[in-house]
């Protein structure tokens, strides 16, 4: 399998010459299996935006394995030894869906026999209901009539109503009944009576089984069955158990099913679009319904709409990355780096301003502490938990992982600077600002003895507000406008003058497939379409889990602290946490750790100076002065990420130690009281 690979190890320089082998140690080399998706990775890669989709282009088929082919068959391939069908996929089928189906097709074949015209079509119903009890190592075949059964119809010329066969003899109570008459009556029988039943049933074995994905072979069988088998006339079905037959098969094959399930279907794209996207799709309609039609909440309470809200939101951001990988491969630096700008973190930013904006009008500060939870959560889950969770994952596979220190290095120094910048705000209001608090009791009686304080913070506003507006306020757009100016510095190192730290080329394996031209999943024009349709219900979700995150806030005994470490921060980054996972499987530690740093980076260098930016033309309660917590936790996670990548390697035991110390800081944020204003 040939796909985005970083390579930093000796083992990607085995094909290569000693000058090359001795700067793979220095370099992260990014193979990309055709032009496209090299200018894919370029224009996501090097901008920084490091949004890992899927493939933008179709691979040949001729380079897949023989098990991602096996996923794509239509249940028609017919093989000698399918071995032994006695397996846990296969009766997990008959107690879900076997015996009722099986038992359907009886009552559908008795209710034929009933009407008699139905007869051949009850019979038919009666082999069939065998057949789906057990479909494993049986086989559902076309065949032709033999001419001496259509003797009968020479004169008449009658053929199917339903697919064009003739009739034969041996289902017709009496050749001399073989008229129009008899055909025409038997399928109007069959199309009003049983085939609507069946056609039900089936869409909903498809529907359930394609949402569990293991069980997508049933869904196909259930599919081909209502498409084809029920709509053959009685006698072009042959049903035979596979062990009667010989290979190959004489006539054309409909339906042959080995397993229930595969595992591998997790595997499954449709256009380029994984599967687990699809599936998650209706939930976005289901939750924009019962958001917007629903609104007294009479259907369902403000806490399902909130969790529907927010697990809309995943894939939604699937669909907007795929769609900004599909403009930029087909685009130039420009216009992928502006797509990538405008964009990049518009998941993140549409919740953000919306709860802001709804915080603002309702005069609760509370909502814009939960933003802040949400960029710290955001940022201590991509410094700890995401590259901890790959290397504990990568770990199990690979003894030792080595990945680009150097390309690691300069993503670690963004992350200091930002992180320092961006609590500039808060240590200089530490420093002087004035400690207020709310109650105060003497514990000891005595006037000059211990008092006991509580809700105490520190005052910006004292002396109507001179601190803040003189001299936190301009530190704050200071630190906004050098932040992104550091970023933009940043993608110059990377771009012009130490381009050879990021090495992006085409692969010139020989390989069969390599040479084929490459067929673009989406168009610029759809990706276009889908990124403005994805965006526009992002917004309108993110409105949705704003609206109804009120009552949970107000009455749940959880911390608000929590919420928004966890809940609020990291939902949003769940395909990314998956795509780092899959690249650390494949022993690409570089991109896994490439994935965490970039987002934290995001947070800090991009997503904070925009909602700077907007509260400067639409004031919220939003000021940039975090709780000591955030602070502490923030900088306690960037210096241990920096201590563990520090010599370039890891394994299992360095990924737990970074979980492990991410589960001890949410329950840090679990025990912790709620911020004030909540």
């Amino acid at each position: 399998r040939v796909s985005p690979t970083a390579t930093s190890t000796p083992s990607c320089c085995q094909q290569h010459s000693e000058e090359v082998c001795e700067s793979c140690l220095v370099k992260t080399t990014l193979t990309a299996e055709n032009a496209v998706e090299a200018n894919k990775l370029s224009n996501n890669y090097k901008f920084g935006f490091k949004k890992w989709k899927s493939h933008v282009t179709a691979r040949p088929w001729e380079d897949r394995s023989e098990i991602v082919k096996e996923l794509y068959s239509d249940l028609n391939i017919v093989r000698g030894s399918g071995g032994s069908t006695l397996t846990c996929g296969n009766v997990l089928y008959l107690l879900l869906f076997g015996w009722w189906l099986s038992l359907l097709y009886v009552l559908v074949a008795a209710v034929m026999f009933i009407t008699i015209m139905g007869a051949p079509y009850g019979r038919l119903c009666w082999d069939l209901a065998g057949y789906f009890l057990w479909p494993f190592g049986k086989v559902i075949q076309k065949v032709e009539v033999p001419k001496s059964h259509q003797a009968c119809e020479a004169g008449v010329g009658e053929s199917s109503a339903l697919l064009g066969g003739p009739t034969a003899l041996r289902w017709r109570p009496r050749c001399w009944l073989g008229t129009g008459y008899w055909h025409h009556a038997s399928t109007a029988v069959w199309l009003c009576l049983g085939y609507p039943v069946l056609a039900l049933a089936h869409g909903l074995v498809c529907v359930t089984a394609w949402l569990l994905i293991v069980l997508i072979p049933v869904a196909k069988l259930s599919a081909r069955a209502t498409s084809r088998v029920l709509l053959l006339p009685p006698e072009r079905v042959l049903i035979r158990p596979l062990r009667m037959t010989e290979v190959p098969l004489e006539g054309e094959v409909i339906l042959c099913c080995y397993r229930a399930a595969n595992p591998y279907y997790y595997k499954y794209a449709v256009d380029g679009i994984n599967v687990f996207a699809v599936n998650l799709l209706p939930l976005v309609l289901v939750t924009l319904v019962l958001g917007y039609v629903d609104s007294p909440n009479h259907l369902t309470g403000s806490a399902v709409k909130f969790t529907l809200a927010l697990l809309s939101i995943m894939p939604l951001s699937y669909y907007i990355g795929m769609a900004i990988a599909s403009i930029s491969a087909q685009s130039n630096f420009a216009v992928g780096a502006v797509v990538n700008a405008t964009f990049g973190s518009i998941t993140e930013l549409t919740f953000y301003i919306t709860a802001l904006i709804k915080g603002s009008r309702e005069g609760n500060r509370c909502y814009a502490e939960v933003v802040k939870s949400a960029l710290t959560g955001t940022l201590v889950g991509c410094v700890l938990f995401v590259p901890g969770l790959c290397m504990v994952i990568g770990g199990i596979r690979h003894q030792e992982q080595r990945f680009n220190s150097r390309s690691a290095g300069v993503s670690s120094a963004l992350l200091f600077l930002s992180v320092g910048g961006v609590f500039a705000p808060t240590l200089f209001s530490k420093v002087y600002g004035k400690l207020v608090c709310g109650e105060c009791h003497n514990v000891t009686q005595n006037p000059l003895g211990h008092y006991l304080c509580h809700n105490c913070h520190f005052d910006l506003m004292d002396n109507n507000g001179t601190l803040y507006y003189s001299h936190v306020q301009p530190l704050v757009y200071t630190v906004s406008i050098l932040l992104p100016a550091a970023y933009l510095i940043g993608l110059f190192f990377t771009l012009k003058t130490h381009t050879h730290i990021y090495d992006i080329h085409i692969s010139d394996c020989h390989m069969p497939g390599h040479h084929h031209s490459a067929v673009v999943h989406w168009s610029r024009w759809r990706a276009l379409v889908i990124l403005l349709l994805s965006t526009l219900c992002m917004s309108a979700c993110a409105d949705l889990a704003t609206e109804h995150i009120s009552p949970i806030l107000t009455n749940s005994t959880i911390s608000q602290y929590f919420i928004g470490v966890t809940v609020l921060a990291m939902v949003p980054e769940l395909p990314e946490i998956v795509n780092g996972i899959q690249f650390a499987l494949q022993n690409n530690l570089s991109l896994s750790i490439e994935i965490g740093n970039c987002i934290a980076v995001q947070v800090c260098m991009l997503q904070i100076p925009i909602l700077v930016l907007f509260t400067i033309f639409y004031p919220t309660n939003f000021t940039l002065v975090f709780s000591d917590l955030h602070v502490y936790a923030s900088m306690f996670s960037v210096v241990l990420m920096n201590y563990i990548f520090m010599d370039g390697k890891c394994d299992y035991f360095q990924g737990t130690v970074l979980v492990m110390v991410y589960f001890i800081l949410l329950a840090v944020y679990f025990f912790a009281p709620s911020p004030s204003g909540c």
